[in-house]
């Protein structure tokens, strides 16, 4: 394991970054990119910014309360595509095995490639000087012989705000073979992997305060404390021990969108409308991954924060709109929505390559679907009868559908019911992201983008959702 150089690369707050880079005129001011409605959450701010206690995943409103003369920015999702992009080219150009975890940040192992380039900080340096000079942007980098390792280390080369200034970080830190113990065991407990709020209390009520801490407790102490599984994992991680490759081209477990309102909605004509954007997105976003799915699932919060999930499997893989929508919006019509929705979202999983073999029912409405399927809730034969037939006779539209977005622009062709006064109210990807946007009220307050159908509900300015995603997209550690 010693003789692995892995490299973890994260970008110095990307999305808020992005936006610097371009409007120059943002340069050294408290930039604030998420939601900025009452149910808004921080995706990214700029140092200027996290000087006032401001950081990714705090609710909005919070955020203005902190730092109250903030630049707030709904965020442009396909610019930090974009960039993300000309990063991972950056990387690929230094060595194959890299793992991206997100947008902005990811693992490389870099071992084969020190006679070429240098030895791990060499290269970090390397991989700095291209960020900064292809995208005009920072990074800062790990360097260590594991994974979990080279996390923290990058992490220590990030730089410093507080309430005296920003400073400039290491921006390379690199903890050498044989010296992860010295540099690991001084960390808050918090810094190990799977340590979340509530681990980390009953961590704390037995007095462990430290990865040091933990390393010293008998590892059966660990594990009737917390479990067999949890607490060899984290036993094994104090220690310094983390046999984890750089793995490339993960695939994806799912692909969805959700969506917070900004009031409960009850309408259920309404939700629909709001539920056929998302199958729109969630189908072409799989069918541009080159996939197809056999499970749909949708999610549902209440206006209380209770939560509901529906899942259904088909007997054959499915990619087209009208196809997922069949199953998607039966999964919704078992829900009772009257008690006001505050997130709905659609995933697609269960994935098989797009033109692997399908095997249509000869059975058609009286087939009765996956063993299990009819357990609970409505009577899937028929729907699932009509998920074959949709999906087959809508696989060669969909691809003239894709065509034409592919040059005219994704508001260019799509289903009717998504007609309004404005043209094609399609979702792209990144809406909606970090929960609904403020719009200026009517006297220069700041109001709520407006929903149709959405009536007063269960409204907490301090709450917020995070959106669950499919792929690595954002600052997820919030570190930035």
């Amino acid at each position: 394991m010693d003789d692995r150089v892995i490299l973890h690369v994260d970008m110095d707050a990307f999305f808020a970054s992005v936006e610097v880079l371009d409007d120059p005129s943002l340069a050294g001011k408290p930039v604030i990119v998420g939601g900025s409605g009452q149910r808004g959450v921080v995706a990214a701010c700029t140092y200027e910014a996290r000087r006032f206690g401001v950081h990714s995943a705090m609710p909005s409103t919070v955020a203005r309360r902190l730092c109250p003369h903030a630049i707030f920015l709904d965020g442009r999702y396909h610019r930090y595509v974009e960039e993300s992009a000309k990063l991972h080219a950056v990387f690929d150009a230094v060595t194959p095995l890299v793992e991206g975890i997100s947008l902005d940040e990811a693992f490389l192992d870099v071992s084969g490639a020190l006679r070429l380039l240098g030895d791990g900080p060499a290269i970090a340096r390397l991989i700095r000087a291209q960020v900064a000079d292809q995208l005009g942007l920072s990074c800062s980098v790990g360097v260590a012989t594991t994974k979990f390792v080279a996390k923290l280390a990058s992490e220590q080369a990030k730089p410093v705000a507080d309430l005296h200034g920003v400073r400039p970080g290491r921006g390379v830190f690199v903890v050498e073979p044989g010296e992860e113990l010295d540099f690991l065991h001084p960390l808050p407990i918090r810094a190990l992997w799977g340590v979340g709020p509530a681990t980390g209390r009953r961590l704390d009520a037995i007095g462990v305060r430290t990865i040091g801490d933990l390393a010293a407790l008998p590892s059966g102490s660990l594990e009737r404390l917390l479990g067999t599984a949890q607490g060899s994992h984290l036993a094994a991680l104090a220690r310094g021990h983390d046999l984890r490759p750089v793995v490339p081209d993960r695939e994806a477990k799912s692909i969805g969108h959700e969506e917070t309102f900004p009031t409960d909605l009850r309408d259920g004509q309404v939700l629909a409308q709001h539920l056929a954007r998302m199958v729109d997105a969630v189908s072409t976003h799989v069918r541009d991954a080159g996939l197809s799915a056999r499970t749909v699932t949708v999610k549902i919060r209440f206006g209380d924060f209770t939560m509901v999930t529906r899942s259904h499997s088909v007997a054959v893989p499915i990619d087209a709109a009208p196809a997922v929508g069949a199953v998607a919006r039966t999964l919704l019509e078992s829900v009772d929505v009257s008690a006001g929705i505050r997130l709905l979202g659609v995933s697609l999983s269960g994935f098989t390559g797009t033109g692997a073999g399908v095997q249509l029912s000869l059975l058609g409405d009286e087939d009765p679907g996956p063993e299990g399927s009819r357990a609970s809730g409505p009577d899937w034969s028929a729907t699932d009868g009509t998920v074959e037939r949709l999906q087959q006779s809508w696989s060669g539209v969909t691809d003239a559908v894709d065509d034409i977005r592919s040059r005219f622009g994704r508001a260019s062709v799509g289903p009717a019911s998504l007609m309004g006064r404005d043209g094609l109210r399609v979702r792209e990807r990144g809406d909606a992201q970090w929960g609904p946007q403020a719009v200026p009220g009517p006297e220069g307050s700041d109001g709520e983008a407006s929903v149709p159908g959405a009536d007063a509900g269960a409204r907490d300015p301090a709450a917020s959702d995070s959106t669950a995603r499919t792929e690595p997209t954002g600052e997820a550690d919030g570190a930035g």
